[in-house]
């Protein structure tokens, strides 16, 4: 996904071409870990553009020399820390607001049983409820691990802590959701 060098030269420099050209190439891969990280499709969204918004704004102190992706990603987690903690704000005051997640639709002769479609589907929104509930200091290396497949080093620099501080991190993520699941935690996962 590397953007070419002069493009992330003219967009530090302000030209809004270029930048569009880094949203437009950045944009499915981000729009992906926003949504798994805050679990609701019409909240990425806002968060997406909030994290875009915060980038644009920021782009002349962007250093072309170091990836794009990683300094864009580290806008868009502290987007989506700045959801999370919004999002408890709101259910202290309003009580507990459920996520839900939106109908798996299934078509044709080979597609499963409505039981089946139902009990993934449950399995699915308590897995995203559960997400939900991980500190966001285990939850970002979780997912950018995880559904991403980004490298430690990678996560490390993203998150700014250093790669054993991110296996240490993912391995509590996913012990703290085999808890709350209900599993038995899995070898070597």
């Amino acid at each position: 996904m590397g953007a070419d060098q002069s493009i992330k030269v003219r967009a530090a420099g302000g030209d809004r071409a270029a930048f569009t050209a880094l949203m437009t190439a950045t944009k499915a891969d981000l729009y992906r870990f926003v949504r798994r990280y805050v679990g609701d499709e019409a909240e990425a969204h806002d968060v997406l553009q909030e994290a875009y918004s915060s980038a644009w704004l920021a782009m002349r102190r962007y250093d072309p020399a170091r990836p794009f992706e990683v300094w864009l990603r580290s806008i868009a987690l502290n987007k989506c820390r700045d959801w999370s903690r919004r999002r408890t704000v709101r259910r202290v005051v309003r009580g507990v607001m459920g996520l839900d997640a939106p109908e798996a639709k299934a078509v044709g002769d080979d597609a499963p049983t409505p039981e089946v479609r139902l009990d993934d589907q449950r399995r699915a929104e308590d897995l995203q409820r559960a997400l939900s509930d991980l500190p966001d200091a285990l939850k970002a290396p979780l997912l950018l691990a995880a559904l991403e497949g980004r490298s430690h080093a990678e996560i490390a620099s993203i998150l700014r802590i250093t790669p054993k501080a991110v296996e240490t991190r993912i391995a509590r993520a996913r012990k703290k959701l085999s808890e709350i699941l209900g599993e038995a935690p899995r070898k070597g996962a």
